[in-house]
């Protein structure tokens, strides 16, 4: 028990490492402040950093939960542990003061690795939604490569809309599957931080001048924005 709590807290502490601030901070950036550091590290600091820091921020749940799983033959329930311990840390990390971001990255690689089975449930939407999204970007012939893949404009309801429909998918398609009931309720608990955390944060100040606060709570749940 003692070495499966010792596990989960080791799993919050490694998951709240700030990589993608540290990219940024070796190159002389200060990501603390902007609204989204994996995009502010792909666009003001490099196509590398930003996809070393995206790429950790995936890996790092779903190596831990292989490793505990599979690695070291604990139970489900630390593995469910450990990867909520990934995402937790990567929406309240401690070593940035608990402001953390909204953990889409970190969330796919628990999924993934908790029920691989399921892939098709929670990427087939957000690859859609991505496409959608950047297409349009990447043919827009006058611009140049090198801008094209700043993947710079106006912000999308696409991909915001195919990460939350993906998480929402998920513990249907481990339910679908006939999974551990702890990896489907792992996916629904998942899914309820996400819409927390995009519902809430800066929800305050949106409210203080709000004539729709219905439909300001619904663009938050669905597009990660207040306005559409």
């Amino acid at each position: 028990m003692w070495a499966d709590a010792l596990l989960i807290i080791a799993a919050y502490l490694v998951g709240s490492i700030p990589v993608v601030y540290l990219l940024g901070r070796v190159r002389g950036f200060d990501l603390s402040r902007e609204e989204d550091m994996h995009i502010s590290l792909w666009r003001k600091v490099g196509r590398r950093e930003g996809f070393i820091g995206i790429s950790w921020d995936v890996a790092k749940g779903g190596v831990a939960v292989v490793i505990v799983q599979r690695g070291l033959d604990h139970g489900w329930g630390t593995a469910v542990g450990v990867g909520l311990a990934m995402v937790v840390a990567r929406l309240w990390p401690v070593f940035l003061k608990f402001r953390g971001e909204k953990a889409n990255t970190t969330s796919l690689g628990v999924e993934l690795a908790l029920g691989y089975q399921a892939w098709a449930f929670v990427l087939v939407p957000i690859i859609t939604g991505a496409v959608v999204r950047t297409a349009p970007r990447l043919l827009n012939s006058s611009q140049s490569a090198s801008e094209r893949l700043k993947f710079g404009g106006p912000p999308s309801l696409s991909l915001p809309l195919g990460m939350i429909t993906g998480f929402a998918l998920f513990p249907v398609g481990c339910w679908y599957y006939e999974l551990d009931g702890l990896v489907v309720t792992a996916g629904a608990v998942i899914f309820g931080l996400l819409v927390f955390k995009r519902v809430a944060t800066g929800l305050r100040a949106d409210l203080r001048t709000a004539s729709d606060r219905k439909r300001i709570l619904l663009n938050r749940a669905l597009f990660d924005r207040s306005r559409t």
